[in-house]
């Protein structure tokens, strides 16, 4: 892909491979776009790059796994900074995180796509199906992107904490981090995905005047927390709920309701970690009077 690539081929009678098995992150597809290319198989027609978490084994296509190096990964992201810019990579990179199957391959045909023809703006070229296919996929995580930070709920537990869990469609967790470190700076929080298995954690104590704290990963989180919530929270929690919850019903009005709008805005999927959409007990005679 570029003179600074290891002239490297597989010798005779070895075995190409027509699946590229990486690493699930940004690196480790990096590293293995610096594979194919160290190896010159980029023109194999049959050539798949898929996430070694995803991958089904076949007794007909030839795998080969790669690790995931930094200085390889950094070597192909300054080449793709050079063809495609900072705008591009967002691409790849929000690409990557919709987790769709075959992401990795189609990523893949659009670097090469990128690095054969580097004097068109090829990710402006939604002829190319690959490149539409990128578009699309970066169009939903946007979305849903944009949906978590709207509807993630916090509740406060005993250490403290702001904890909020989530489900989203894609791997959004990388994305919202930002939006709310911005804006919490003076809690301690932490959003946790069920589906994958991880979280994200802001420690105010080691933010600066000046500079917000990093975000710290969480994994292994207790599965009794994690299913009942409500088992750690704070004295006030209920309560503040039951705030929120009695607003919620109070300013609804009856003869204005549009429940097919209302999903369409609040898809159901979230409400189930939706506070207002919780009836606590305590609440319900709200309702009843209405």
């Amino acid at each position: 892909m570029s003179q600074q690539l290891p002239d490297t081929i597989y010798p005779i009678g070895h075995l190409t491979p027509s699946i590229v098995l990486y690493e699930p992150s940004f690196e480790g597809w990096l590293s293995a776009v610096f594979y194919v290319y160290a190896h010159k198989i980029q023109h194999n027609t049959a050539l798949q790059l898929t996430a070694n978490d995803c991958y089904v084994p076949s007794l007909i296509d030839y795998a080969t796994s790669v690790a995931t190096e930094a200085d390889k990964a950094q070597r192909v992201l300054v080449k793709l900074n050079n063809l495609i810019g900072r705008s591009g990579l967002r691409q790849i990179l929000w690409g990557l995180l919709s987790e769709k199957m075959d992401i990795g391959t189609t990523l893949f045909q659009v670097v090469k796509y990128a690095i054969d023809y580097p004097d068109r703006a090829v990710m402006e070229d939604l002829g190319n199906l690959n490149v539409l296919q990128l578009a699309q996929n970066v169009k939903s995580v946007g979305r849903e992107k944009h949906r978590m930070e709207a509807f993630v709920r916090f509740e406060h537990t005993n250490d403290d904490i702001y904890f909020a869990r989530v489900e989203p469609d894609f791997n959004v967790l990388p994305l919202i981090g930002e939006h709310f470190r911005q804006r919490y700076q003076d809690q301690h929080w932490a959003i946790y995905d069920l589906s994958r298995g991880y979280g994200i954690y802001y420690d105010k104590s080691k933010s600066t005047p000046s500079r917000p704290a990093n975000l710290q990963t969480i994994t292994n989180l207790d599965e009794a927390v994690l299913r009942n919530p409500a088992s750690v929270h704070s004295v006030d929690e209920q309560r503040y709920q039951q705030f929120w919850q009695g607003y919620f019903t109070n300013v609804n009005i009856k003869e204005r309701k549009n429940p097919r709008l209302h999903r369409q805005y609040l898809p159901q999927r979230y409400w189930k970690y939706l506070s207002e959409k919780q009836l606590l007990p305590d609440a319900e005679h709200l309702q009843k009077r209405r």
